[in-house]
């Protein structure tokens, strides 16, 4: 009994700064699981503890005054975390219009709450919404497309242009809204067909995937993916990525022949196409959905190889391009391609001449997140990116708009790279977003799965 007696003290001992830790940091992206419910339950856990260390005459002693302490801790964390997370969103809502109009169309954003991103859309403090798996969950379709459809109401009852409204929908692994729309095998699946059949497939994969997305009011498909495959158990640490299993061929010349028939099947149906995940992580070894990762290759081996297919799709398009969190040594070892100036400026507008719109990969990744996000959000504006992705946890939009709202107060961004991304903006998806806006209000009926 005595050693259960300490065997218990010990678990409370290395518990309490494991409790206190995720009380501290309960808006971290890692900790998402614990939101709502879980922190309630960390909270009462906590006041249990203390209580019960009181009534058994812990307090008596040094090591347990500490230890009440030490549980005493996770509640006041927790409000002092909640109060920084409320001040940081009341200063960004409290942003005023001109902040608004000149910073809101540069940000996507992902959400679990309708009324909270409705107000983000009325205010103008975004450009776009992102929705995935969590926003279909339980629901049925006409329940998503009429929120879609409700957000664009406001959207012109506040007199601001359409959203972007994007998914994910590559096929394969990667498919966040099938079910319930339908379920298309990877790209990669074509890669072993007759050039014609590779295109007449992927054609008709993108016309699926475009047809039914624009029926939900969806107008940016996040696809498809341009990297090239990697070896075989490349990167054994890959749990995210999965680059292996999305990426189409290691053939240049096949990933663009599906991209581009993809596309013009997307296209279409008024749906706008996103090549990613430039410029490349065929090649790296970290995931950057945690950690940063560095692209070693040669920029002529590049030009030569994986950068073939983005520049050909591109110039038979009007793609969007999303750049990833990969640093490419070669050209900038300092900084992410997602917020290089000498990348997306460089080489991208520069060298390529591609006046689209580029985009980040999700901020919340933890080669951005883990690292000074303000200062890659601030960057990624001078850059000349367009959109800056929060997709997998959309409360961070908060914290990342602030970034850019402190920039903008120091006069830290670039005045004429808003205004020319604005344009380009403008441009980028006025076709895609009327024509999705008016099929959202149609019925939605899936074709049978292609699998």
């Amino acid at each position: 009994m005595q050693f259960l007696k300490r065997f218990g003290l010990i678990q409370l001992w290395v518990a309490a700064p494991l409790a206190a830790f995720a009380a501290a940091n309960k808006n971290d992206p890692y900790l998402l699981v614990l939101r709502g419910a879980g922190n309630i339950v960390l909270v009462v856990a906590s006041v249990l503890i203390v209580i019960v260390l009181l009534r058994r005459g812990r307090w008596r002693s040094t090591a347990g005054k500490l230890l009440v302490m030490l549980w005493c801790l996770p509640p006041l964390l927790m409000s002092v975390a909640h109060v920084r997370f409320e001040l940081r969103k009341h200063d960004v809502l409290a942003a005023s219009p001109a902040e608004a109009r000149q910073l809101g169309p540069h940000f996507m954003v992902g959400y679990s709450s309708f009324p909270e991103v409705a107000r983000l859309a009325e205010q103008g403090l975004i450009g776009g919404v992102y929705v995935t798996r969590h926003n279909i969950r339980g629901r049925t379709v006409e329940a998503l497309r009429a929120e879609i459809a409700a957000l664009q109401d406001k959207r012109r009852a506040a007199g601001l242009p359409p959203l972007v409204v994007a998914a994910d929908q590559e096929g394969g692994i990667v498919g966040h809204l099938a079910p319930p729309l339908t379920k298309v095998p990877a790209l990669a699946t074509l890669a072993g067909l007759a050039p014609d059949d590779q295109q007449a497939k992927a054609e008709e994969f993108g016309r699926i995937h475009g047809r039914e997305l624009a029926g939900l009011g969806v107008n940016l498909n996040l696809a498809p993916v341009l990297d090239l495959k990697p070896p075989p158990r490349r990167n054994r640490l890959d749990f995210h990525t999965l680059i292996g299993q999305r990426a189409i061929a290691t053939d240049p010349a096949v990933v663009s022949t599906i991209a581009s028939a993809y596309v013009r099947g997307l296209e279409e149906s008024g749906v706008g196409a996103t090549l990613k995940h430039f410029p490349g992580i065929g090649r790296v070894h970290n995931d950057t959905h945690h950690f940063s990762a560095n692209l070693d290759t040669p920029v002529t081996e590049l030009e030569a190889t994986d950068w073939l297919p983005f520049r050909q799709v591109l110039s038979h398009s009007r793609s969007a391009l999303m750049v990833g969190h990969v640093t490419l040594t070669a050209v900038d070892p300092d900084r992410a391609a997602s917020h290089s100036k000498r990348v997306v400026q460089g080489i991208i507008r520069d060298r390529w001449s591609y006046q689209g719109v580029v985009m980040t990969d999700d901020l919340v990744m933890g080669a951005i997140y883990q690292n000074d996000v303000c200062k890659a959000v601030v960057e990624a504006i001078n850059a000349g990116v367009d959109l800056l992705l929060v997709a997998y946890d959309g409360v961070q939009f908060y914290r990342v708009f602030a970034c850019a709202l402190d920039g903008s107060r120091r006069g830290k961004l670039d005045a004429a790279m808003l205004r020319a991304s604005e344009a380009r903006l403008e441009r980028g998806f006025p076709g895609a977003q009327t024509r999705a806006v008016s099929l959202s209000r149609r019925p939605f009926v899936p074709k049978a799965s292609q699998d």
